[in-house]
């Protein structure tokens, strides 16, 4: 029960982590690697922002080594809460907002609808400033209703 109360709240944990990266890294002194996703079209596969995937990968990966050498220690569910916190960013993030693989396009879910909405929201300014919602999970109520 523990290790899944670990797990439960690095995912939880995970947002604010989030948030704050986003707003003060990506859009802060990282701004280079972060600057190309806020254009309107993809020239390319990828972007200098998915240097990002692997700068979070770094900790889960060290994390699950240490964790499953100390006999499944709490770091290993540590690295799980981090792994699927980096999952659903993947699928909510990249899958269902930016439609980079097109496996959810027609969406009735009223959550998801209001995730990308606020996701837009943040997309409407190409530069770093002003921006707004940061986050992933939480969506300000005010998206539900728009």
């Amino acid at each position: 029960m523990f290790s899944f109360l670990i797990f439960l709240g690095v995912f939880l944990f995970m947002e604010c982590v989030t948030w704050l990266t986003h707003k003060y890294i990506m859009h802060g002194f990282m701004w280079y690697f972060h600057s190309d996703h806020h254009q309107p079209k993809y020239e390319d596969t990828f972007e200098r922002n998915d240097i990002f995937f692997v700068i979070f990968a770094i900790p889960s990966i060290l994390l699950f080594y240490f964790g499953v050498k100390g006999g499944f220690n709490y770091l290993f569910f540590i690295a799980c809460g981090l792994t699927f916190y980096g999952t659903c960013y993947f699928l909510i993030h990249d899958v269902l907002i930016h439609q980079r693989f097109k496996w959810f396009k027609n969406t009735k879910n009223k959550y998801l609808i209001a995730l990308r909405k606020a996701h837009k929201i943040h997309h409407k300014h190409l530069g770093k400033e002003h921006g707004e919602c940061f986050g992933m999970l939480f969506v300000p109520f005010k998206y539900y209703k728009m």
